[in-house]
């Protein structure tokens, strides 16, 4: 008897989100060392100031540092593994009829996955020379210009996609606006907010003026987009959500919006500390510690939306807990990521540069439970989707019971 396919032999360009979300826990643990490691006179930490707090007295830290330099590694290889899998499969894919029919659809924007997940996998191998390579930091101001070509013609892919779903849309009259009942139109704007908030990088890391402001406008051009793109798709999205109820596969998707904003919250820090450190622009503690809040309650109102309507149509019981399988599923890893991520820059460049809370006291450490938890959650979350994406199933046996 043929062994039983596994569900991933189904393609869908929905599979780079299982990279995208590998991706982002490797900046989850990223977090421990920004944070909680001391890295005087750089906006980030290296491998040196990585080397020299391990050991030097504070146990705890030392676990934490061992937590994160594993994490980063494990996700990081997950992420490069998934996306050099994704372009093979995507390959394949593109020379059967499924692919046709997948272009003549609204599902045709799914194909922005690839650079999202790709735009994903640059910025952690930045998070992986940062943490294993010694010395980077001498010669990363000749990094930036590579970094900054790489994330554009990520951008620039991203952009002919959409040019060609938008072509044939308004050409041809020939996007369905019944079966638009999900925020899946929101992934090409997720995609280009996440080739701005690489893009934005060197704004915060480099001295050079000309790469500063190369950075901030690049940045600013593909958020620009970005956020013109996701506006337009959640005023077309609504109508049918409302008349006909969220599409269940689709439903992550309502919760879309939570990474996007963590990206692009991201993204307007690092703009903000260029434009300080290399055009005299300023913003206060307290300025920041506000923004940072109003973009954590939008995600946690976002996030309490979300999950009532898969609770309601028991999404988790049939896709995540249940027999059946959906590539969309790894769609739910991002929310919880970004979630994560954004409580910590929330803590730490919000209220604790705002002086509100000492860092490392117990308040610290209480407001810091739920990225933890949320970071772990999403961990489980992605082995368990493996497991059921890209294991074959086991083998019924065919012989009577003893």
């Amino acid at each position: 008897m043929a062994q039983p396919a596994k569900p991933a032999s189904a393609y869908s360009p929905l599979y780079f989100l299982a990279s995208l979300g590998a991706g982002g826990l490797s900046v989850t643990f990223f977090m421990y060392l920004m944070f909680w490691v001391p890295h005087k006179g750089r906006p980030v930490p290296i491998f040196e100031d990585i080397t020299a707090a391990f050991g030097s007295g504070h146990p705890l830290r030392d676990v934490a540092i061992a937590i994160a330099i594993t994490g980063i590694a494990i996700f990081a290889f997950l992420n490069v593994k998934s996306l050099i899998w994704n372009f093979a499969a995507l390959s394949a894919f593109k020379k059967t009829d499924g692919y046709q029919k997948l272009r003549a659809s609204n599902a045709e924007s799914s194909l922005l996955a690839a650079p999202l997940a790709a735009a994903m996998t640059v910025n952690a191998l930045f998070i992986v020379g940062l943490v294993f390579v010694p010395n980077l930091w001498s010669v990363v101001e000749y990094l930036f210009p590579l970094a900054l070509a790489a994330f554009v013609m990520i951008g620039l892919w991203g952009l002919s996609l959409m040019r060609d779903f938008l072509g044939r849309v308004l050409a041809e009259k020939s996007f369905d606006l019944d079966s638009n009942n999900s925020f899946a139109q929101l992934l090409p704007g997720f995609a280009l907010a996440m080739v701005a908030v690489g893009l934005s990088a060197p704004a915060a890391m480099s001295t050079n003026a000309m790469t500063v402001g190369t950075a901030l406008v690049l940045s600013g051009f593909f958020a620009t987009v970005a956020t013109l793109w996701i506006g337009a798709a959640q005023v077309l999205a609504l109508p049918a959500i409302l008349k006909h109820g969220t599409a269940r596969e689709a439903a992550p998707t309502l919760m879309v919006i939570v990474p996007i904003l963590t990206v692009m919250g991201i993204m307007a820090l690092r703009q903000s500390h260029g434009l300080h450190t290399t055009f005299g622009a300023h913003s206060t503690a307290g300025e920041t510690m506000m923004f940072l809040g109003r973009t954590l309650s939008a995600q946690i109102a976002v996030l309490l939306a979300g999950l009532l309507v898969l609770r309601r149509q028991g999404y988790f019981s049939q896709f995540v807990f249940g027999t059946k399988t959906s590539p969309g599923s790894y769609a739910l890893v991002c929310p919880g990521v970004a979630v994560s991520v954004m409580i910590h820059f929330f803590i730490n460049k919000g209220l604790v540069d705002a002086g509100v809370i000492d860092k490392f006291d117990t308040a610290y450490w209480l407001l810091t439970t739920p990225a933890l938890l949320a970071q772990f959650a999403m961990v489980a979350l992605v082995l368990r989707l493996n497991r059921q994406h890209f294991r074959a199933p086991a083998q019924m046996s065919l012989q009577p019971a003893e």
